[in-house]
């Protein structure tokens, strides 16, 4: 019997609906698939229904990574590594269907990865189903002008289309963790803001909310020092708080700031 380690965030998703709605999003069939942190395979035994190309798991666990190896043998390439430590551009020669039902602690930690190391002429994957707390989801999903927006929000829509699948209760997973969840769709976008450095992006975004119930004032002037005018061009008002401006004009901001 293989326990779930807190220390890992291991929530077991054992909800056969929800699995097959999750599965049922794209058609996998003849396609490369990669599994982030499969657990006990529950996931994986339903990808491995859909006649897909290739199946690459990565679990971190040893234990689970061993139980695995034993029920799946042959059908799946296993990967016993943390997924922050991985390049995920070289996992393989042709584009990937993710899925993942991310570690509560460091599923921010993975879509910022993801995002900010994306190749602009090859992108590692055609589409992420991912699974996050469901106040993280909400976060990413946001808009602007509202409480639960930014700065994930405002870097996960910069590369990505996204779309929310469903919500999924605690009761769906063992152990039951004390929140719900959400599963959410990405897409890769054609056309985006590009940048000199990605991380500048989150480097604007982190000063602007650092404070964010504040006026942008004083974040602005950090960054930009003496260079009020830019805020004039662009029809900024300083007054504002960082959750009033939009996508669009943080990536102009991140724009002008590579320019000074």
């Amino acid at each position: 019997m293989i326990k779930a380690k807190k220390s890992l965030g291991q929530n077991f998703l054992i909800n056969q609906d929800i699995i097959k709605k999750i599965i049922n999003v794209v058609d996998i069939k003849n396609k490369n698939v990669l599994e982030i942190g499969p657990g006990t395979g529950n996931l994986t035994l339903e990808i491995l229904r859909k006649t897909p190309k290739k199946v690459i798991l990565i679990e971190k666990d040893i234990n689970l990574s061993n139980l695995l190896q034993k029920k799946f043998k042959k059908n799946v390439k296993i990967i016993n590594e943390d997924i922050l430590k991985i390049n995920e551009n070289i996992l393989c020669d042709e584009s990937l269907i993710v899925f993942g039902n991310l570690p509560y602690n460091i599923s921010t930690e993975i879509l910022s990865k993801w995002i900010l190391n994306l190749n602009k002429n090859k992108i590692w994957f055609s589409y992420l189903i991912l699974m996050f707390q469901k106040e993280v989801a909400d976060r990413i999903i946001s808009k602007f002008n509202t409480k639960d927006y930014g700065r994930l929000s405002v870097l996960a829509n910069w590369r990505l289309k996204i779309r929310k699948i469903i919500d999924v209760d605690a009761a769906s997973f063992r152990p039951k963790p004390k929140v719900d969840s959400t599963v959410l769709f990405f897409e890769p976008k054609k056309n985006f803001f590009e940048f000199k450095n990605p991380k500048n992006l989150e480097k604007i975004t982190r000063i602007f909310f650092m404070h964010r119930r504040k006026m942008i004032k004083k974040p602005y002037k950090q960054l930009f020092d003496k260079n009020e005018n830019i805020a004039f061009q662009m029809g900024i008002d300083l007054n504002l708080r960082p959750q009033n401006l939009n996508f669009d004009t943080y990536y102009e901001l991140t724009k002008k700031y590579e320019y000074l």
